[in-house]
């Protein structure tokens, strides 16, 4: 049964912090703040993705440049969930623009740019939703319980 205010959301290890070793401090931080997991896999996003993906911007002319940025290497895609969780991984994660990122967040600690700004986080609960199906195929998503939820939601207990 869906907990109240559970979420999911697509978390993007982008190119840079592949290249950079920061996979597993990204996961770690994800994980240590109580959110669960549900699917992840190494990829290199096809063109058609990318367009889809980034659909906002695909006109403009920086565009190219961030498609070969997201293609430089393969990208770890996650999808992750828990209660308010858009809204906690984008505290996790900080603001696009890593040189304001507060100190203690993924980009605050380790990124100083726009572009390779390390994580991509869905920005709304509808986009977790569209982003998670534009990147996982349902069986590769999972559903289970963890033996830490209710030590982590204890006020949300049903």
């Amino acid at each position: 049964m869906a907990k109240p205010n559970e979420e999911k959301s697509l978390i993007i290890i982008k190119p840079d912090a592949v290249q950079r070793n920061l996979v597993g401090e990204m996961i770690s931080r994800f994980e240590r703040k109580g959110l669960k997991l549900i699917g992840m896999k190494m990829m290199s996003i096809e063109d058609a993705i990318l367009e889809e993906h980034y659909a906002h911007i695909k006109d403009m002319p920086f565009f190219p440049g961030v498609r070969n940025y997201m293609k430089a290497c393969p990208v770890i895609v996650m999808a992750i969930e828990g209660i308010n969780a858009v809204s906690a991984i984008r505290l996790l994660v900080g603001p696009t623009k890593a040189w304001e990122a507060n100190a203690g967040t993924i980009r605050g600690d380790f990124s100083l740019s726009k572009q390779s700004n390390l994580v991509h986080a869905s920005d709304s609960i509808e986009n977790g939703e569209a982003e998670i199906k534009r990147f996982f195929k349902h069986e590769e998503l999972f559903n289970y319980s963890k033996i830490d939820t209710d030590f982590i939601y204890a006020e949300h207990k049903e």
